[in-house]
């Protein structure tokens, strides 16, 4: 393959053809080398943050990624209208797409990736396989869908054309394996529009190490340094590490692991930044999975440990720049976690809506280089006020934490996620803070197995135990009562529930994660009395702050209130962490009752399949439809024998969490 040529043009505009955090993060080192910024966005995006951010931004009609951020002739021309005279493809979407880069090319823009043609060599797994296997780098074999026997499972489907746990599937049974092909052949073409798959051997347990690489055009390629991230949840990485705790305990690996990323990265003339990852076992022998021709997620772990900006190094080469001859050598650890609007304990679904507060106390950085040494950085999709939709990946921000020691990096990165304030959606940071306190964790003894091992029950568990929401409950039932106080058209200066006569106890129903919590008090002469608390007394009460002293601690609590379709909501923060109450309703709508036996949509989505039709006969767990949210395939299952009694869905149509998809008619024994 010839080597690329060295481009001389200075970069002046930098299009984005992306969205969300990892605009915002290149549009942040574009501003601080004195570059413009354009960016591209869809209809469901025109009140984004990175959108507002961009000094330009052109409007790409649609809501589907296929409509918009998948239209590559749409990015070009929009490149070209505002003036841009270089384009950055972010991860995802059209990022390890070679006709695209030619494309860009062709258009005269400046492609800040790699060659197209390593672009093609590296982005079809398959064939990225083969070569790396000539150059003596061991592999995983890859199987004949048609010729896969019994003996050969498990095995893992996996979408050749991209990553991102789009178009994975583990199948461990034969009869599953036509099936699970199609869904995976839709998630692929869904994501990056090319539904090619293949399957390979399944490792039940391995750690997932990537070496960062970055080449430039005089002929240098950096190794600079490896990443750990082998805890995921289907197949999409959760927590991130640099260094690697396996790397570190195993003499001479990090030494193999660089030479081999050096060389599949030299087999195609890399230019760029660019991740090779492997699969590990415990004794430190890898295989090659992949070459990801683009900047990765969880790169401000290298950033943290190099003090190197990769997206500014990206720039830098794209213009002809040359790198030193070695990269700068790591430093202390950094700890990256995703934070997902998902419900890990509800299989992981999916959540939409409205971001109320999106508060981080003490960070140190947003989206920029360490400046000292230990600290937090927010690289963040969203902020107050933000829409998370149906449409795109459910990921609202990166949190990183940096320290001289691993533990101290993970103890500091829990404290500022469990201390935030993030109200509105439903997030995974429960199960993010459970992992980063875990004393498997903390040890370093991370696989791919990581939450199997542990139990997803335990460790997607509410951080605020049960005693603890019993007192948070209290705390939200005394900030509600304020703030009615406050709204009422007379006396509002009174205390709640005051009389000159002793009279019957407030109370007030809230449900939390635990459950239904009870909450009965009264206030008289001589204070606070709440049942279930003896001793109990206010020192500060607001709608937003209460704190009381409970057997001789004084504990406090903010408290937010907001209106939903649901019902009131109650966002409790304090020491012992984030806690979201519904207020029962004391005369629910009875309009709002459903049947029984009613299916209900668990999630946001579009139905893209319905395998029943009305009077049908299913079984317990029969698949009855698809829903498609946030470019993930969520089967729908019979939640019990019986006849579908009634369907109130139809392909393509669009349903909100809570509606009501089907009726199960459960026949009498």
């Amino acid at each position: 393959m010839s080597q690329p040529s060295t481009n001389a043009e200075p970069i002046t505009r930098v299009l984005v053809a992306n969205r969300g955090e990892i605009a915002r993060r290149v549009f942040h080192s574009c501003r601080e080398r004195g570059i413009g910024t354009v960016a591209v966005y869809s209809t469901a995006d025109a009140g984004a943050p990175f959108v507002a951010e961009a000094d330009t931004a052109v409007h790409l009609p649609g809501t589907s990624a296929a409509e918009t951020y998948l239209r590559g002739e749409l990015i070009i021309a929009a490149a070209l209208r505002a003036g841009a005279n270089a384009i950055h493809p972010g991860y995802g979407f059209l990022s390890e797409n070679g006709d695209f880069a030619r494309s860009v090319q062709a258009a005269g823009l400046i492609w800040i990736g790699p060659s197209p043609e390593a672009i093609d060599a590296m982005g079809d797994k398959i064939s990225a396989k083969l070569l790396v296997e000539a150059g003596g780098v061991p592999v995983l074999s890859e199987l004949d869908p048609a010729a896969i026997t019994e003996a050969q499972l498990p095995v893992l489907i996996k979408a050749s054309a991209g990553g991102g746990g789009r178009g994975m599937r583990i199948v461990r049974a034969l009869a599953d394996l036509p099936a699970e092909l199609e869904t995976a052949r839709t998630e692929a073409a869904s994501a990056f529009g090319d539904g090619t798959v293949f399957c390979e051997p399944y490792l039940e347990t391995g750690h997932h190490v990537e070496v960062q690489v970055m080449a430039d055009t005089h002929g240098t390629v950096w190794a600079v340094g490896e990443r750990e991230c082998s805890i995921q949840r289907r197949h999409q990485k959760v927590v991130e590490e640099a260094p690697s705790p396996l790397v570190e305990r195993t003499p001479g690996m990090r030494a193999k692991l660089f030479a081999a990323a050096v060389a599949a990265a030299k087999a195609v003339n890399y230019v760029g930044a660019g991740t090779v990852e492997f699969l590990a076992d415990a004794s430190g022998r890898f295989y090659f999975l992949e070459t990801n021709t683009r900047l990765q997620v969880e790169h401000p772990v290298t950033e943290c440990t190099t003090g190197l900006d990769l997206v500014a190094l990206q720039l830098d080469v794209a213009a002809g720049a040359a790198l030193a001859e070695q990269p700068p050598a790591p430093h202390g650890s950094s700890i990256e976690v995703r934070l997902y609007a998902e419900d890990p304990a509800a299989g992981w679904a999916p959540q939409t809506g409205t971001v109320q507060r999106f508060d981080f106390d003490g960070l140190a950085a947003n989206f920029a280089l360490p400046t000292r040494e230990r600290g937090v950085r927010l690289d963040s999709a969203v902020e107050a006020g933000s829409t998370v939709s149906i449409h795109y990946d459910p990921m609202l921000a990166k949190l990183i934490a940096w320290a001289p020691t691993r533990v101290e990096a993970a103890r500091s990165l829990a404290r500022a996620l469990s201390r935030a304030r993030i109200h509105g959606v439903r997030t995974n940071r429960d199960l993010l803070v459970n992992i980063l306190r875990h004393e498997a964790f903390l040890a370093g003894e991370t696989d791919t197995a990581f939450l199997p091992t542990h139990g997803l029950e335990v460790l997607a568990a509410p951080v605020a135990g049960a005693d603890e929401e019993k007192v948070a409950a209290l705390a939200a039932a005394l900030a509600a009562a304020a703030l009615r106080r406050t709204q009422a058209p007379t006396l509002g200066l009174l205390p709640s529930g005051w009389r000159n006569l002793r009279s019957m106890p407030q109370q007030s129903t809230l449900v939390g994660p635990a459950g239904e919590h009870n909450v009965s008090y009264e206030m008289t002469r001589d204070g606070l009395m709440a049942e279930g608390f003896g001793g109990a007394a206010i020192v500060h009460l607001s709608a937003e702050n209460v704190s009381l002293e409970l057997e001789g601690l004084v504990r406090s609590w903010s408290v937010a209130h907001y209106t939903t379709a649901a019902g009131t909501v109650l966002e409790v923060d304090g020491d012992g962490g984030s806690i979201t109450f519904t207020e029962v309703e004391r005369f629910p709508d009875p309009s709002l009752a459903v049947a029984e036996g009613s299916l209900t949509a668990p999630m946001p989505g579009a139905v893209v399949n319905v395998h029943v039709a009305a009077g049908d006969q299913v079984t317990a767990g029969q698949p009855l439809l698809v829903l498609e949210a946030m470019k993930m395939l969520h089967t729908i299952g019979a939640p019990a024998d019986g006849i579908v009694s009634e369907l109130h869905v139809t392909v393509g149509q669009n349903v909100d969490v809570g509606m009501v998809l089907a009726v199960v008619e459960v026949q009498p024994e």
